[in-house]
């Protein structure tokens, strides 16, 4: 009798890496057994698991493009029996005028002939929560947090109605707190009375997890559901999973350690200041000596060499937003960003090569193109770190095919020490 071929109850569909992390990190947390693979594979599925997360480089790439992929993603976990499918972005709801929230979310919709879905970047244990449809970083909009600097999706409106109506056709409504609060059944009531107004898409109110876990059980019937990856904590009981500790078990770790940081938020910016000031080994590169063509990855290499054995070090590009844009002023926003990357993605496959086993990345750009750097396919999801960022396990070409501990984190994410205590958290 040949095997049956293993099939999954959620299909995920993530728009960056550090972003696909961060979900199936809350996924595995409810007690799903997570395969987090880069890009659509190419092939059924061999894992026995949960929940599947397909991380695609899509956040900012054009629109059409960005459907493409999705569309692509989305046929691929059908053929492994996907039941529920789910479209996670940013907590801090990263798109531009032109999407791709909003083009993303209409194709998928079409595709399922789905006539309702929610969207919420609600992520109360990262501090990202959702009020009478504005979002909040902490204690302040979002359009005061730093997110109206970000050099390629800068967020200058808070009201989520207004951002995602500009980018899609299809009607915006709200599902409020007071909903919300009131349970499942108020939500469907809610549910119910926008498409009688013909709305198509709601924001959804969340201040806690308690928002997120009651709003949980409206959604069990939902085809289609979009949101950042707060939401995940209360989708694994519509489908008879618990929380497990198995679900996030490791192989032992091992090898030199590493962090490579590409990001220029505010939380990364305080994350590397911290690093520096505990007197720990830590290369700046300058993205104008990239410019001029100067060896800096191998550089930065030779400098890491003699360190490494005495613990972890630090290689960043992390600066302040006046610093980052004068270098796009001379070099463009695309290609110095595209320039960073590249370095740090050399310099990671240099580290690994080297016999770093144990890298966290910081930055979704700079952790899509380190990953493909290091020949990953598939990463099985570990324990958490900090809120959303959890370690995880993984094969790697420029480790021989051996095994790699990594850890993907977002630029926003994570404590001030979170590059110190991170390898701390790894047995």
């Amino acid at each position: 009798m040949t095997a049956q071929a293993p099939s999954i109850v959620l299909g995920c569909i993530a728009d960056d890496f550090t972003g696909a992390t961060d979900l199936a990190n809350n996924l595995v947390r409810a007690g799903m057994r997570v395969v987090q693979t880069i890009g659509v594979p190419q092939a059924p599925l061999a894992a026995d698991v949960d929940a599947v997360v397909v991380a695609l480089k899509s956040r900012t790439i054009p629109p059409a493009e960005a459907v493409a992929q999705s569309l692509d993603a989305l046929r691929w976990l059908q053929a492994q029996g996907a039941r529920q499918i789910y479209f996670k972005y940013c907590s801090t709801f990263d798109s531009t005028p032109a999407g791709n929230i909003g083009p993303v979310t209409e194709a998928l919709m079409d595709a399922l002939q789905c006539d309702f879905t929610i969207a919420t970047p609600a992520f109360p244990d990262n501090k990202r929560t959702v009020f009478k449809g504005y979002l909040f970083v902490g204690d302040v909009l979002l359009d005061e947090s730093g997110m109206q600097n970000h050099p390629l999706t800068p967020m200058t409106d808070a009201n989520l109605v207004r951002v995602l109506q500009a980018q899609t056709r299809r009607k915006v409504g709200l599902i409020d707190h007071v909903a919300v609060a009131q349970g499942a059944e108020a939500v469907g009531a809610r549910i119910a009375q926008l498409r009688s107004e013909g709305v198509a898409i709601a924001i959804v109110d969340a201040v806690s997890n308690d928002d997120l876990l009651r709003l949980g059980p409206a959604l069990a019937a939902m085809p289609l559901v979009t949101a950042g990856s707060g939401v995940a904590i209360g989708l694994p009981a519509n489908f008879g999973i618990a929380p497990s500790s198995t679900a996030s078990a490791l192989p032992a770790a091992g090898g030199l350690r590493a962090v490579v940081s590409g990001s220029c938020s505010l939380a990364t910016n305080r994350q590397v200041a911290d690093f520096v000031a505990a007197g720990r080994p830590a290369l700046a590169l300058d993205p104008l000596q990239l410019a001029a063509g100067g060896d800096a990855v191998g550089q930065a290499l030779a400098w890491a060499g003699p360190l490494l054995p005495e613990g972890p070090v630090l290689i960043y590009s992390t600066a302040e937003p006046s610093a980052v844009k004068s270098v796009q002023g001379r070099l463009g926003v695309e290609e110095a960003g595209a320039m960073v990357e590249r370095a740090l993605a050399a310099i990671a496959r240099g580290l690994v090569e080297r016999g770093v086993r144990q890298l966290v990345v910081a930055g979704g750009e700079t952790s899509g193109a380190c990953v493909q750097a290091l020949g990953i396919a598939q990463l099985q999801i570990g324990g958490q770190i900090d809120p959303g960022v959890p370690w995880c396990h993984a094969a790697s070409a420029a480790a021989g095919g051996a095994g790699l501990h990594i850890a993907l984190k977002s630029g926003n994410f994570g404590s001030d020490d979170f590059f110190s205590k991170a390898f701390g958290a790894l047995r």
